[in-house]
């Protein structure tokens, strides 16, 4: 039987969907930069894909051979610290580990971020 309840949810995911979407054509110059770097499997082998809806969220990166999550966070995350600490709960409980990278630290340092990243993919088990 579908219920109300059904019709909220499908409605929700496909807002998710379109909003991503909306993001994959409209990224950040950090998520430009960051996406050169890991796209067509440059780092290490590893496949990326980018604005990934993942429950009612959306990761900005995700290697979903190593289920490992990249959030490239901007100044703003700063005062959404409890907001962040339960997203990364809801993700790490469907079995990701969410690696969290300033803007800043990509940007003053992307030779350094892609190496910890790097090996932060190499360490992680293989589903």
């Amino acid at each position: 039987m579908v219920t109300a309840r059904t019709f909220r949810n499908r409605a929700n995911k496909q807002q998710t969907r379109i909003y991503a979407r909306v993001m994959r054509r409209e990224p950040t110059d950090c998520e430009k930069k960051f996406w050169y770097q890991v796209r067509d499997r440059r780092l290490g082998g590893h496949k990326f894909k980018r604005q990934v809806p993942i429950g009612s969220y959306i990761a900005d990166f995700v290697c979903i051979d190593r289920k490992v999550i990249v959030e490239l966070d901007g100044g703003q995350h700063a005062d959404r610290i409890a907001y962040d600490v339960k997203r990364d709960s809801l993700l790490n409980e469907k079995g990701f580990r969410v690696i969290r990278i300033l803007n800043v630290d990509f940007l003053e340092n992307p030779d350094g971020v892609m190496e910890m990243l790097l090996n932060a993919l190499d360490a992680a088990p293989s589903p």
